[in-house]
């Protein structure tokens, strides 16, 4: 700082003017920047209420979205239990049906081949039987008919196996009943299951759609929001330098201030010395005193009442 010692008062007071100028200007400047940032303040409230609102909802469709999903999940899970048990069921039918259809099969080959029943066979066979042994009959007559009853004892035998084979059959039959009975509409219940699971799965997506959506605003709220901080910072970094300036600036302005004061007083002491001559002539030739004479008069302790 300048040295102020052999200043003029005139130098004094210009300095003064000058500082308070630059004091001012500062003033000014801070001024305007704390408006600009009011403004970019309010503006970035607006948009984090925006973001923080648009980011509450998305929490919140996200919660439906995973409900929804954990319904059609279950949903899901259902039908694959209920496709692998009417899979089950069908597996069994299949097993009983060919089962069935190979024991038929087999008794009616035995069928064809005994061409009767075994009550018919049986009397045929052994009153052939009981002619072969017993009756007097030619030759030619007893060799047809060995060979008629080594035939028959064929198709008797065949139609004992066919008894067996029926009885296998009437009990693969029996035994198929629960299962054949088992009339469980599965596959209605499965296509049931199936539309709510699809109605689940479609309002999942549409959930996740408006997530993505209010995501990509609120991101852009964001994104508003740090351009806004970028914007303001170089603000903010002049804010102390311009506080600091001016702090020095007034801290000098208050040393010609002071300067200025005791130059001052130092007249105002030199006028009342000047003045209390005058007065004191005044008193010594009996003069007239004005208020003023008498007031300096008696500060001094010239006089006295």
């Amino acid at each position: 700082m300048t040295d102020i010692s052999s200043m003029t008062e005139k130098d004094l007071k210009g300095k003064a003017d000058e500082l308070r100028t630059q004091i001012g200007h500062l003033d000014r400047e801070l001024k305007s920047i704390y408006k600009q940032l009011k403004l970019h303040r309010t503006n970035m409230d607006e948009m984090k209420t925006k973001r923080d609102e648009l980011n509450s909802k998305v929490k919140e469709l996200v919660a439906k979205a995973r409900d929804a999903k954990s319904r059609r999940d279950s949903l899901n899970a259902r039908i694959s239990s209920l496709k692998a048990s009417r899979n089950e069921v069908e597996d069994k039918k299949r097993q009983c049906s060919g089962e069935i259809s190979e024991l038929k099969s087999k008794r009616d080959s035995l069928n064809s081949l005994s061409k009767g029943s075994v009550e018919t066979l049986s009397k045929a066979y052994f009153a052939d039987l009981d002619t072969f042994f017993n009756a007097d009959i030619p030759l030619k007559h007893e060799t047809d008919l060995f060979d008629r009853l080594v035939a028959m004892k064929e198709r008797l035998d065949a139609a004992f196996d066919a008894n067996e084979v029926h009885k296998k059959l009437v009990e693969a039959y029996e035994s198929s009943k629960d299962v054949f009975a088992s009339r469980e509409d599965l596959g209605g219940e499965i296509h049931e299951l199936a539309e709510q699971s699809q109605k689940y799965h479609l309002e999942m997506i549409d959930l996740y759609k408006q997530v993505d959506d209010l995501r990509k605003q609120a991101d852009l709220a964001h994104s508003e929001i740090t351009s806004k901080i970028s914007v303001t910072a170089p603000l903010r970094e002049r804010i102390d330098p311009l506080k600091t300036r001016m702090a020095q600036l007034r801290e000098e302005l208050g040393v010609y201030l002071g300067k200025l004061e005791d130059i001052h007083l130092e007249k105002d002491e030199k006028k009342q010395e000047e003045h209390l001559v005058v007065a004191k002539e005044k008193l010594d030739k009996n003069a007239r005193l004005s208020l003023e004479d008498l007031k300096v008069l008696m500060e001094k302790g010239n006089l006295k009442f």
